[in-house]
C-alpha cells in the first residue's frame, strides 16, 4: 500500500516562497517511476484544485494554470520523493496542499483518478 507523507508547509508573506515534500513508501524503485505523483490543494466550499503532477522518473510534468511560471514540480527517483517549490506566493494560494499517486504515466489529472493520498500540509500566504 502506497503511503505519502508532506512536509514543508507554512506560513508566508505574498510574494515569498516555500517548498513542500512529498515522500512516497511502500512502493519499490520500478514502481515509483511508473507512477504519477501529483500535488491538489483544497480550501472550504471549493472543489479539490489540481495543481501540478509529474512522473515518478521525473521525464513527464503538468501545472495547473493557476500555478503556470511560479509553481515548478520535480521528483528525487532515489529517494521517491517528490518536490513543489512554489515562488511568488499568492494570498489566493492558501490552502491545504496534498500529495497524490496512481499508477500509470499519462492520463487522466482529475482527482478522483488518484487512489493514494497523503494527509496534506497547511499554506498560508498573507497579504
Amino acid at each position: 500500500q502506497v503511503q505519502l507523507v508532506e512536509s514543508g508547509g507554512g506560513l508566508v508573506q505574498a510574494g515569498g516562497s516555500l517548498r513542500l515534500s512529498c515522500a512516497a513508501s511502500g512502493l519499490s524503485f520500478v514502481s515509483y517511476i511508473s507512477y504519477t505523483l501529483g500535488w491538489f490543494r483544497q480550501t472550504p466550499g471549493k472543489e479539490r484544485e489540481f495543481v501540478a503532477a509529474i512522473s515518478g522518473s521525473g521525464g513527464i510534468s503538468y501545472a495547473g494554470d493557476s500555478v503556470k511560471g511560479r509553481f515548478t514540480i520535480s521528483s528525487d527517483n532515489a529517494k521517491k520523493t517528490v518536490y513543489l517549490q512554489m515562488n511568488s506566493l499568492k494570498p489566493e494560494d492558501t490552502a491545504v496542499y496534498l500529495c497524490a499517486a496512481r499508477r500509470g504515466v499519462g492520463g487522466s489529472l482529475f482527482s478522483r483518478d488518484f487512489g493514494s493520498w497523503g494527509q496534506g500540509t497547511q499554506v498560508t500566504v498573507s497579504s
